[in-house]
């Protein structure tokens, strides 16, 4: 079977003004993701709506690598857009436009259950920045510390973090959950307030969410 997730990720963030919305959103579902879809490399793509954080709307592409949006099938699209795309694409319209590719740096390599899995329902992305002298143990403590963690949390699906090639903050952690329930559970709020050494010692006290993160995300389409 073809794979659904790889190691690149393309996040595109949004707001809308209220006006446009309505064909935004049939522009976004009924041409562009569809558009996007059948271009060498994007393995899936799904479209969210924020309940916590923003911005508003985010769009989310899984990539055979970062290297896919810099090929020819993608950048045809960018250069001659549709005349839908001249009126309603996020770069014209949005208040807010945020558009950031990535590659994976965890977990190392993609499991085959992982590879093969639909989008989630619900994400929890968190978009942060720590100084460089604490990057390596940020990235220990977060793979090995933090997010073993999350794995008894009923609901909780998987968490992959990945390091930006095109955009900023550097680094970028997105949580895979079932239902809304899981972010608003006590388990959840147990393991955001769990103290472990190295993170709310040394880490912690130094790492910069940027603004809106972390948002919590729930698909709209496919619905």
């Amino acid at each position: 079977m073809a794979a659904k997730k790889g190691d690149g990720l393309l996040m595109v963030y949004c707001d809308v003004p209220a006006e446009h919305e309505e064909e935004f959103n049939r522009w976004y579902n009924e041409e562009h993701i569809p558009e996007r879809l059948a271009i060498p490399g994007v393995l899936n793509a799904a479209r969210y709506k924020a309940v916590e954080g923003g911005p508003t709307y985010l769009a989310c592409y899984e990539l055979t690598s970062s290297d896919a949006w810099y090929a020819e099938d993608w950048q045809k699209w960018l250069k001659n857009p549709t005349a839908w795309s001249k009126r309603m694409s996020p770069s014209v319209i949005a208040t807010t436009y945020i558009r950031n590719l990535y590659r994976r740096i965890y977990p190392q390599n993609v499991p085959p259950e992982t590879a093969q899995a639909d989008m989630a329902p619900v994400l929890l992305v968190g978009r942060m920045s720590v100084p460089v002298e604490l990057e390596a143990k940020f990235n220990d403590a977060y793979n090995n510390e933090r997010l073993p963690l999350c794995r008894s949390i009923p609901g909780y699906i998987r968490a992959r973090r990945f390091e930006a090639v095109m955009g900023e903050p550097k680094y970028m952690t997105v949580h895979e959950m079932a239902a809304l329930d899981v972010w608003k559970s006590q388990a959840w709020d147990d393991w955001r307030t769990a103290v472990t050494p190295v993170w709310n010692r040394e880490i912690r006290p130094h790492m910069v969410h940027a603004g809106g993160s972390p948002g919590v995300y729930r698909r709209i389409f496919p619905a």
